[in-house]
């Protein structure tokens, strides 16, 4: 705690000095000003497997922070990830932090620095649009995580062309502290906007092995991805396929994922998506590596309603089917139905 406590000093210090030199520069319009971050996810859920059935109310996960304009260039931002740890005792959630770097955005560049944001799957997110009721499928299933320590330059070249470039320690921002090797995770990432409202993108990123581990191998990921988002509706498709998960070999698997959204009536859309997930077979198994770790191997299918009341809440009553492959069957992996209404909140 007293490592985020001198992070944050340092961070609004900064602020206060940087303030200052931009109220004595020749720019007497802008004005220096923060805004707090709250998101706040909650939702009911009665859950059906294999012929047991549960159900709970839950408030899954909640982030707070704060975003500081210092300069029209430069700003900040630090972001607390409030989890749900799903136990049953007093420390049930974990706090961990989620964003805290800082951001130059001048011209074609916008470049951050610290604990950042990866760019791996955020424009899926932004497209998908439905994070507090399930992530996308790279986030989902661990392809990688949300944000990690590092630095990211983004190069918008045109409004319709953009070429990301980052370096990560490759760890994640929930392990922050314990890594234990030199190993950098190198992205690259390009979006490109045809026409209005249509984006596709391409992103790749390798993570190579650690030099002490003879049998490791390096890690790749790539990714594409197609979709278009308006006020008339939103269609998307992606592949991700990623080698040497974890720098194991022959660790590998894929998945895609297709979603949409189609508005009904005023503040009312109903929503679907389709995820499928396979892995190989490690050595003499009989299985796929995921069956045989998690079980999550296989199909899910999701439908419901989204209505959103007021800008900042959204309230989506929900079903979703788990059908596992036949490998994570054998494993012995369940099929597992959900009825779900899940609520989400940003002020």
């Amino acid at each position: 705690m007293k490592k985020i406590y001198l992070s944050l000093m340092v961070l609004f210090g900064m602020g206060s000095f940087l303030s200052a030199q931009t109220t004595q520069g020749a720019d007497d319009t802008f004005k220096p000003s923060g805004k707090a971050i709250v998101t706040i996810f909650t939702d009911f859920t009665n859950v059906n497997t294999n012929s047991k059935t549960d159900n709970a109310f839950e408030v899954s996960r909640a982030y707070f922070g704060y975003g500081y304009n210092f300069s029209k260039d430069f700003s900040g931002k630090v972001v607390f990830d409030v989890a749900n740890s799903g136990g049953l005792t007093p420390s049930a959630f974990s706090a961990f932090l989620k964003n805290a770097y800082a951001e130059y955005n001048h011209g074609i560049v916008k470049a951050d620095f610290g604990m950042v944001g990866e760019n791996m799957f955020d424009l899926q997110e932004s497209v998908w649009g439905k994070r507090y009721l399930y992530k996308s499928l790279q986030d989902q299933y661990g392809f990688g995580s949300s944000a990690d320590l590092g630095a990211k330059v983004k190069l918008q070249f045109t409004p319709e062309i953009a070429l990301d470039l980052a370096a990560y320690n490759g760890e994640g921002y929930k392990n922050v502290g314990i890594k234990s090797d030199s190993t950098i995770q190198f992205a690259v990432g390009l979006t490109v906007q045809p026409i209005k409202n249509l984006y596709a993108r391409v992103y790749y990123d390798t993570k190579a092995n650690q030099s002490y581990q003879s049998a490791a191998v390096t890690q790749s990921s790539f990714n594409a991805f197609v979709g278009y988002k308006s006020e008339q509706g939103t269609l998307a498709a992606e592949y991700n396929t990623q080698s040497g998960k974890g720098n194991v070999k022959g660790k590998n698997w894929s998945g895609i994922s297709l979603y949409g959204a189609l508005p009904i009536v005023k503040s009312f859309s109903a929503f679907a998506r389709f995820d499928e997930l396979s892995s190989d077979k490690l050595a003499s198994a009989t299985t796929g590596w995921n069956s045989v770790k998690t079980g999550t191997d296989g199909s899910v299918y999701i439908v419901g309603v989204e209505y959103v009341p007021v800008k900042g809440i959204q309230i989506a009553p929900n079903f979703r089917y788990a059908d596992p492959s036949s490998d994570a069957s054998k494993a012995g992996a369940k099929s597992v139905s959900t009825l779900n209404v899940n609520v989400g909140i940003n002020f």
